[in-house]
C-alpha cells in the first residue's frame, strides 16, 4: 500500500534534496575523487526496457551532458528478441535505420549505487534533424499528457505499487532450464509474513538500500500472496518523476538479483498455479499544494470535487480502449482471474480490492484513485499517459462515473469485464477515436503494429501446454 502525504513535489519549503540525486557539480566532484567514472544514458523502448550507452564520466561532463548522444532509431521498432520488425512507418530498411538524438534530462541524474562507480541519467528521444520530441517514444507520450494537465492547471501525482517473484536460480540457469522447474525463494504463501520475509531480506534489503542511495525514496517492502512473491513500495511523486523511478526501480532489482546469482521476474503471470504480479497505479490531481480531488460533493462515502468525479468517470470510460497500455503482453491477460486479487470487472468501489478501480483516502489530502488493472510488466510511461489522458478527458467532458459498487466484484456479471486478450484489447484500441485525439494517428498506427506483432509471435509459437496436451494423446 502506497502512502500519500499532504505535500507536492516542487512545493516551496516542502522538498529537500533526495539522497542519490546528483547535480552536474555533484557529478564533477565525484568524478574528481574517482567515485564515479561511468554515466549510463538510457531511454525505454516500447516494452519499457532500458536502451542506451555507457559514457566515460569526463566525456559526459565535457560533451554528453550538453550534447547528449545518438542511438539507432530501430530501437523503437524492435521486438523482444531485438529483431528489426518490418512494417513500421517510423523506421525501416527503406529509410536506412538512421539515428535519434538522446537528450539527457539532468533532473534524473543519479547515482546507480548497485553498480560500480556509475551514475545514471534518463534521456528524452528527439528527432536527429528537427530536434523535436519523437512522438512514439514512451516518455514523449507521457510528457505530452503532463503538458495538457498543466494547461488545465493541474499537476498529476502518482505512485506505482510493484510486485515481483524471486527465485534462487540465476538468470543464466533459468534460461538453461527453459524457465521451468525454478526454485522460488519462498516455500509457502508469505503475504505480510515477517519470518519468510527475513529469509529473503538479503535481496529485498539490498534493493531497498540501493534504491534509497540512488535517488528513489523507499517506503517499505512486504511478502505477497505467492511463493517467493514480494512487493516493494517507493515514495509517490509527480507523474513523470514516478514513471522515471518505476523504470529505474525495475533495472535496479534485476541487476541486484544478477549480482547475487538469483533472479527476479516482473511477468504478470509467471505460473498458472500462482497469483499474478500487479502494478497498482495510484493517481491524484493537485493545484499547487492542494489536492484537487478534495471537495464537498458526495460520491458514495467519499467527499470529493467535481474534478475527482469526472476524472474517475473518464478513466473508467476509456479503460477498455486504453487496455493495451495497461496490459501490453499476451501474458498480462492471464492474470485476470476471479478470486485472484487481480480485477476482472470495470467497477469502482471504496477500499475494495475486488474492483478494477479502488478509491482510497476519503476527504483529506490522501484522497486518490487506485487502478488495479495494470500488471507488473507494464511500461509506466504508457500506463500513466493513458490514465492521465483518460481522466483529463473525463474532466473536459464532465464524464460521470457509474454508481459505486459494493460487495464482491468478481461475481458482478452485469458489470463489464476487462478485455480478455491482447487481441481483443488491440481491436478496441484500433477502433478508438479517443486514442487518435489523445496521442495522434501516427502514434496509434505505430503501437497497433507493435501489439499486432506481439500477438502474431505468440500465435506462431508452440507451447509446453500444447506438447503436454497433444504429443501422445491426440
Amino acid at each position: 500500500m502506497i502512502t500519500f502525504w499532504a505535500c507536492v513535489a516542487g512545493s516551496e519549503g516542502l522538498v529537500t534534496k533526495t539522497e542519490g540525486v546528483l547535480s552536474l557539480n555533484d557529478l564533477k566532484a565525484l568524478t574528481r575523487k574517482g567515485a564515479v567514472d561511468t554515466v549510463v544514458l538510457a531511454f525505454t523502448d516500447l516494452y519499457g526496457r532500458f536502451m542506451g550507452k555507457r559514457l566515460d564520466a569526463d566525456f559526459f561532463l565535457s560533451e554528453g551532458a550538453r550534447g547528449g548522444t545518438h542511438a539507432c532509431d530501430y530501437l523503437l521498432t524492435v521486438d523482444m528478441e531485438m529483431d528489426p520488425v518490418p512494417g513500421y512507418r517510423f523506421a525501416n530498411w527503406s529509410k536506412g535505420y538512421g539515428d535519434v538524438h538522446l537528450v539527457p534530462d539532468l533532473s534524473t541524474l543519479r547515482r546507480a549505487s548497485w553498480q560500480d562507480r556509475t551514475a545514471f541519467v534518463i534521456c528524452d528521444v528527439e528527432d536527429d534533424r528537427r530536434h523535436a520530441p519523437v512522438a512514439v517514444a514512451p516518455r514523449s507520450m507521457l510528457k505530452r499528457q503532463v503538458a495538457r494537465a498543466a494547461s488545465m492547471g493541474y499537476t498529476a501525482m502518482a505512485a506505482s505499487e510493484l510486485e515481483y517473484y524471486l527465485f534462487q536460480n540465476s538468470y543464466r540457469d533459468a534460461a538453461a532450464k527453459g524457465y521451468a522447474t525454478l526454485e522460488p525463494a519462498g516455500w509457502y504463501l508469505e503475504d505480510y509474513h515477517v519470518l519468510q520475509g527475513t529469509r529473503e531480506e538479503s535481496f529485498n534489503g539490498a534493493a531497498r538500500r540501493h534504491l534509497r542511495r540512488s535517488g528513489i525514496p523507499v517506503e517499505n517492502s512486504k511478502g505477497e500472496w505467492g511463493l517467493g512473491q514480494h512487493e516493494l513500495n517507493i515514495r509517490y511523486a509527480d507523474i513523470l518523476t514516478m514513471a522515471d523511478r518505476h523504470v529505474v526501480f525495475k533495472q535496479c532489482l534485476k541487476e541486484v538479483a544478477e549480482s547475487q546469482g538469483i533472479s527476479v521476474t516482473f511477468m504478470s503471470k509467471w505460473s498458472s498455479a500462482q497469483a499474478g504480479s500487479s502494478c497498482h497505479v495510484h493517481l491524484s490531481l493537485w493545484k499547487g499544494r492542494r489536492n484537487a480531488f478534495v471537495g464537498h460533493r458526495s460520491l458514495g462515502p467519499v467527499q470529493g470535487s467535481d474534478a475527482f468525479r469526472w476524472f474517475l468517470g473518464g478513466w473508467m470510460a476509456h479503460a477498455p480502449e486504453m487496455m493495451v497500455f495497461y496490459a501490453s503482453t499476451v501474458n498480462a491477460y492471464k492474470r485476470y482471474q476471479a478470486a485472484s486479487w487481480a480485477p476482472t470487472r470495470l467497477a469502482w468501489s471504496y477500499d475494495n480490492r475486488t474492483a478494477g478501480f479502488r478509491v482510497v483516502g476519503r476527504d483529506g489530502d490522501s484522497l486518490r484513485i487506485e487502478c488495479r488493472i495494470p500488471g507488473a510488466d507494464c511500461n509506466p510511461y504508457l500506463t500513466y499517459a493513458a490514465a492521465l489522458a483518460s481522466g483529463l478527458d473525463g474532466i473536459a467532458r464532465r464524464t460521470e462515473p457509474p454508481a459505486m459498487f459494493e460487495g464482491d466484484a468478481y461475481g458482478a456479471t452485469k458489470i463489464p469485464h476487462v478485455p480478455k486478450s491482447l487481441r481483443e484489447a488491440t481491436d478496441l484500441f484500433e477502433a478508438s477515436q479517443f486514442a487518435r485525439k489523445a496521442f495522434g494517428a501516427d502514434v496509434v498506427e505505430h503501437y497497433l503494429h507493435f501489439f499486432r506483432t506481439e500477438q502474431d509471435a505468440y500465435d506462431r509459437a508452440v507451447t509446453d501446454w500444447e506438447r503436454k496436451r497433444y504429443f501422445e494423446r491426440i
